[in-house]
């Protein structure tokens, strides 16, 4: 259990560099661990608390396809959502996050409900019933959350969230018995069912894992994930994200249509994903799908998924040998598959932020670094690698475009979720 007066006296110095990189000032951590705990007395009179921390990610690699049992690349990142908690007698579990209401579960009622689809209320009970079903303890809790996971920025507030509640379970009622792909798959299960938002599982396993992993999805029940030891910055970038600050109203078809396309491949070869369609049969058949889908889109889209599959490989390969120019050359063609194939960069044809933010960090960069869309698309967030000399400089040309505090500067998180005490 952790006090206020633990944290001025630098207990979680020692913490921070694992879950904030180099790039952090300790007593800006220790002020915001303290106003958690202080918001924590206030909601519950509770003077110490088990703290909780779950990282946001970041996508590297594999854009949109995971849902069709691809392969991505992905990484820990230093944002994070930070919880205070005490275990409970009542088999309730009480979840306030910093400026929403409180969410209270009832633990002997898991059934599903569908008024609570797209709520917390509906993750959290889905993550209990999950728990139950495999024979694990669940029990009451108390927790207020705060988070610096910038919503709807591509960097998996949602994930964090259901993995951070997974980890409560674990921690407080099972002995950390879990590993982390079990918890992204609890999460993945809430999500699915509970919440009603159809995903794949690199969002939660890269929150839960530390570090940079590669995920291959063959196997969706088990999937392989690999860690890759590697800082961006010791080769001199800085990994960024700028927001375009496009809005994600509206947006839900695009998402959908995606997995629905490459599904559609998938199923001209009797196959329910792509993972499962060989690559030489597709390419030598696209004559005919073309004539029997007839939707372009999709054939392009699959023709994404089959590159990008290929290319999360020669990623990782890059990263293992230490190739950073490889590497970087592998993020451009990601990016440019993105735009061009798998077309996720606009929805609407005069709102075209993240096209306009990649051709302005090109112009920047003139070949020096790397750029793509990060995460979902369509509005959002892009991605990329500047040397470090020149961020102050891209930070206020796109600042000057897209608003202030757009830019947001990343470090890659060591550890995985935890709990501190």
């Amino acid at each position: 259990m952790i006090s206020i007066e633990d944290i001025k006296n630098q207990k979680l110095h020692t913490i921070y560099p694992k879950l904030y990189g180099n790039n952090f000032e300790s007593k800006k951590k220790d002020n915001r661990f303290i106003k958690l705990l202080e918001a924590h007395s206030t909601l519950f009179n509770k003077s110490e608390a088990n703290l909780f921390s779950t990282a946001g990610r970041s996508e590297l690699g594999g854009n949109h396809t995971d849902h069709n049992l691809g392969k991505v690349l992905a990484a820990t990142i230093n944002l994070d959502t930070i919880a205070a908690v005490n275990k409970s007698d009542d088999n309730t579990a009480v979840l306030i996050s910093e400026g929403f209401p409180a969410v209270t579960v009832d633990l002997n009622d898991l059934s599903f409900r569908k008024d609570e689809e797209n709520t917390t209320s509906g993750l959290l009970r889905g993550i209990a019933y999950d728990f139950k079903k495999r024979g694990l303890k669940i029990g009451g809790f108390v927790a207020n959350t705060s988070t610096n996971v910038l919503k709807g920025s591509g960097l998996s507030s949602s994930a964090a969230i259901e993995v951070l509640c997974a980890t409560i379970f674990n921690n407080l009622y099972n002995n950390d018995i879990l590993q982390p792909v079990e918890l992204a798959k609890i999460g993945q299960f809430a999500e699915n069912v509970y919440y009603g938002k159809p995903s794949g599982l690199m969002d939660q396993s890269a929150c839960a894992s530390g570090g940079i992993i590669s995920i291959d999805f063959k196997d969706n029940s088990n999937p392989l994930v690999t860690q890759i030891p590697f800082n961006f910055n010791e080769f001199g970038y800085n990994l960024i994200i700028v927001d375009t600050k496009g809005s994600h109203d509206d947006l839900t078809h695009c998402y959908s249509a995606i997995p629905e396309e490459m599904k559609s491949i998938a199923n001209y070869f009797d196959k329910e994903v792509l993972r499962e369609v060989p690559y030489e049969l597709f390419f030598d058949n696209i004559y005919k799908v073309r004539k029997t889908i007839n939707n372009d889109r999709a054939i392009l889209r699959a023709i994404h998924y089959f590159n990008e599959n290929i290319r999360v490989d020669k990623m990782v390969k890059a990263l293992q040998e230490k190739d950073i120019k490889q590497y970087l050359k592998l993020v451009n063609q990601s990016g440019q598959s993105s735009y061009n194939y798998l077309q996720n960069l606009y929805a609407h044809p005069t709102e075209q932020g993240l096209g306009l933010a990649l051709a302005t960090l090109e112009s920047i960069l003139q070949g020096k670094g790397a750029v793509r869309v990060h995460g979902g698309g369509f509005a959002g967030t892009v991605q990329a690698y500047i040397p470090i000399e020149d961020t102050g400089r891209t930070i206020k040309i796109m600042e000057s475009i897209f608003g202030k505090n757009c830019v947001t500067i990343l470090s890659i998180r060591e550890n995985k979720t935890l709990c501190f005490a």
